[in-house]
């Protein structure tokens, strides 16, 4: 599976932002999904899981009660929308899939990986 991260910018604190992540080729439904962040001079963290049906989802502790993500099988399209922004939401996002396993947080599990797409939250 190919992935394409888009919808990212630049967004006062407070402010909100919905990304999306596109998914070519098949059997998107048979992917858990997820995103991860990276920010400038840090290594890249786990943001948010996403089950196969949607059913499931799974945060890190720093984004609970902000940001939700859901994902549409029909449209092979995943969506990360991200509400009170804060300096710390700062990062480059990037979606991940995997093919086996649940939900989880650990990069090395996740197999394909969009190219990501930049986050700027000014204060």
């Amino acid at each position: 599976v190919q992935l394409q991260a888009s919808g990212g910018g630049l967004v006062q604190a407070g402010g909100s932002l919905r990304l999306s992540c596109a998914a070519s080729g098949r059997a998107f439904s048979m992917y858990v999904m997820a995103w991860f962040r990276q920010a400038p001079g840090k290594e890249r963290e786990f943001v948010a899981a996403i089950s196969r049906s949607g059913g499931s989802t799974y945060y890190t502790d720093s984004v609970k009660g902000r940001f939700t993500g859901s994902r549409d099988n029909a449209k092979n399209t995943l969506f990360l929308q991200m509400n009170s922004l804060n300096a710390g939401d700062t990062a480059v996002y990037y979606c991940a899939a995997k093919r086996f396993g649940d939900i989880g947080r650990y990069q090395n599990d996740y197999d394909y990986w969009g190219q990501g797409t930049l986050v700027t939250v000014s204060s």
